[in-house]
């Protein structure tokens, strides 16, 4: 790993590290729901909302200038960290959710119709399933669902099949979040562009944590979140090819999305700003950019490398562990840093429950993923998820403390 990787330089830049939760030092370990903040991204909000607050693109005062600098410039900053040739192409959303919903409501009601077909996989957050469950039936469409194998990977030879040329999109997570799977996802595009699909990638689980690059991977849609990537709650990104955009009608309409208004009709604005109706979220975006100059610096691939060496000493803590049942691809070229597991014995919430006394924090149950925990027969996995400020002393904490829990309920003591 680079040197320019110093995990304990990273952890003095996150002030809510030096918690301390029940009397331990905390162990926050359920990044893949939302990561913590830097310093110089709270920093950003701060100095926003005391030098520059004021509405965008509206006003020709100094307030309202340089807000409007800054908030396009984090939008290049997120073109940028994207590879794609254009910042026009990045709309800003409320997160990845919003950005599906935005791509089925103004792309796939138009473009998806009786007959067609949407592929997704049955690992899908329900965010890019439910969605288009919804386009699905109301288009009377049909919705194909790709199966997993055994170790929770893509069954890629079922989503060959599943491919043809009834399927106009499809919509897959390029890495779980529930089982940590990372999808090939330019060799899907690939396929869905041999018959004239479309795809979306929800990047909610990979733009943080790894190079991702729009042009590479030849995606049509790129969904992500930015408070999973040090950024702050309430902004998210929908990437999208700009001939793409400039064919789709807007999701929301009012104030900065309209070109001319009349009484009886309206035109609206470039991309993309007919996509970004109403007073936007300018210091969460503007936040976005300090979070990205942050990963910036560090260098995604050292993050990457810095999960992968956490991923793999935590999979090999965990083989002692002969009561639990861990999902996921054992290889970790192929596995974003996620450790779910389950205990036929002890119940996903009294294991976080109980490490939440000894400061450590996982998450626990269905990780808005009903139909992957159907399909492996439980209901809930307790689940540790890792970032760029966690270290192997709070993998050996967790594991301790799991041993602990697995006693106390086997033996009833301590």
């Amino acid at each position: 790993m680079s040197k320019v990787f110093d995990v304990n330089k990273i952890r003095q830049d996150f002030p809510i590290l030096d918690r301390t939760i029940n009397g331990n030092n905390l162990a926050y370990l359920d990044n893949a729901s939302s990561s913590q903040k830097p310093r110089d991204v709270i920093q950003c909000l701060v100095d926003y909302y005391e030098n520059y607050n004021s509405n965008v693109h509206r006003g020709v005062h100094t307030l309202s200038m340089e807000a409007t600098d800054l908030y396009e410039s984090a939008r290049g900053k997120v073109s940028n960290f994207l590879g794609a040739t254009d910042p026009n192409t990045v709309v800003w959303t409320r997160g990845a959710t919003e950005a599906i919903n935005l791509v089925a409501f103004s792309w796939g009601f138009k473009n998806i119709g009786a007959g067609d077909a949407i592929v997704v996989s049955q690992m899908e957050h329900h965010s890019n399933l439910v969605t288009w469950q919804l386009v699905a039936t109301r288009q009377k469409a049909e919705l194909r669902v790709v199966p997993l194998t055994e170790n929770q990977t893509l069954d890629m030879e079922s989503l060959a099949d599943s491919i043809d040329e009834k399927v106009k999109l499809v919509s897959i997570c390029h890495a779980s979040n529930s089982v940590g799977s990372i999808n090939p996802v330019k060799e899907i595009a690939r396929k869905a562009h041999e018959v004239g699909a479309k795809i979306l990638i929800d990047g909610a689980q990979s733009v943080p944590h790894m190079p991702v690059n729009v042009i590479d991977l030849d995606c049509d849609f790129l969904a992500f979140s930015g408070h999973k990537m040090l950024a702050p709650m309430g902004i998210g990104v929908l990437y999208a090819k700009q001939e793409i955009l400039e064919s789709m009608e807007p999701f929301m309409r009012g104030g900065d999305m309209v070109l001319e208004v009349w009484n009886d009709k309206a035109t609206w604005n470039s991309i993309p700003n007919k996509f970004e109706a109403g007073t936007p979220n300018v210091a969460d975006a503007i936040g976005l950019g300090a979070a990205i100059d942050y990963l910036t610096e560090i260098g995604m691939d050292n993050i990457r490398a810095h999960e992968i060496e956490l991923t793999d000493y935590a999979l090999q803590k965990f083989n002692q562990f002969e009561e639990l049942d861990v999902y996921g691809p054992t290889d970790t070229s192929i596995r974003g840093g996620i450790l779910p597991f389950h205990s036929e014995y002890v119940h996903p919430h009294d294991i976080g429950t109980i490490l939440d006394q000894e400061g450590i924090a996982i998450r626990t149950g269905h990780h808005c993923t009903m139909p992957l925990m159907r399909s492996l027969g439980i209901s809930a996995t307790a689940r540790a998820s890792f970032y760029i400020y966690n270290t192997f002393d709070e993998i050996d904490r967790l594991v301790d403390a799991i041993e602990h829990t697995l006693r106390y309920f086997s033996t009833g003591k301590k």
